[in-house]
C-alpha cells in the first residue's frame, strides 16, 4: 500500500469513528467475535456482500451508505449487548439474527421486554436509539458534527443535542436524555 492508499485509509477510519462510534473494522470483528459469526455471516446479516463489508473493514470505504444496514449493525449491536449478559441464549440470538436479516432495518425487537418497560412505554434506549437512527437517517454524521459547529455559537443546546445523538455513542446519549427529563 503506497502513502496515498495509507492516508485514505486512515482517513476513512477517522471518519467511521466520527459517524459510528469506532472504526468498522473494529465494530464488526467484535460482533463477529460476541455472535459466533464469520465475516460473510456477518455481511448476510447485515444485508451487504462480502466485498463490500471487507472494504468497510479495511477502511477502503468509509460510509455504510444504506440507512437499513446501519439500522441493523445497531441491532446486532443490542443482540450482541444481550448475549453477553446472558439475557439471550445462542440459539434465540441465532433466530433474532434471521429476524435482523430478513428486516427492512426498523424495529425487529418491538415486541420483546428489552424495548418497553412494564407499563408499554419504549425503554429509553429504544427511543434513544430511534433519535439516532432518524438523524443518521437525514445526514451522515461528518455533516451533522458540521451543522453543530455552525450552530453552537448561537444555539449551543440544540449544537449539543445533534453531536449527541447524531455522531455520539448510544450510552452517552441515553446519559444525555436521562440528564434532560424533569
Amino acid at each position: 500500500m503506497d502513502a496515498a492508499q495509507q492516508e485514505a485509509t486512515a482517513r476513512a477510519r477517522e471518519l467511521q469513528r466520527n459517524w459510528y462510534g469506532e472504526p468498522l473494522g473494529a465494530l464488526f470483528r467484535k460482533l463477529i467475535d460476541d455472535l459466533g459469526l464469520n465475516q460473510a455471516r456477518l455481511a448476510a446479516a447485515l444485508g451487504l456482500s462480502a466485498p463490500m463489508l471487507s472494504q468497510l473493514m479495511s477502511g477502503q470505504r468509509a460510509k455504510i451508505g444504506n440507512p437499513a444496514v446501519v439500522q441493523r449493525v445497531q441491532l446486532l449491536q443490542e443482540l450482541a449487548a444481550q448475549v453477553a449478559d446472558g439475557s439471550v441464549s445462542a440459539a434465540e440470538a441465532t433466530d433474532r439474527m434471521d429476524e435482523i436479516k430478513k428486516s427492512p432495518g426498523g424495529s425487529v425487537l418491538s415486541n420483546t421486554t428489552q424495548t418497553t418497560n412494564s407499563s408499554g412505554a419504549p425503554t429509553v434506549k429504544r427511543v434513544v436509539r430511534e433519535i439516532q437512527s432518524l438523524l443518521r437517517s437525514v445526514a451522515a454524521a461528518g455533516d451533522i458534527i458540521d451543522a453543530a459547529d455552525t450552530l453552537a455559537p448561537t444555539h449551543p443546546e440544540l449544537a449539543e443535542f445533534l453531536r449527541v445523538y447524531g455522531a455520539g455513542r448510544t450510552a452517552d446519549a441515553v446519559a444525555h436524555y436521562q440528564s434532560h427529563q424533569s
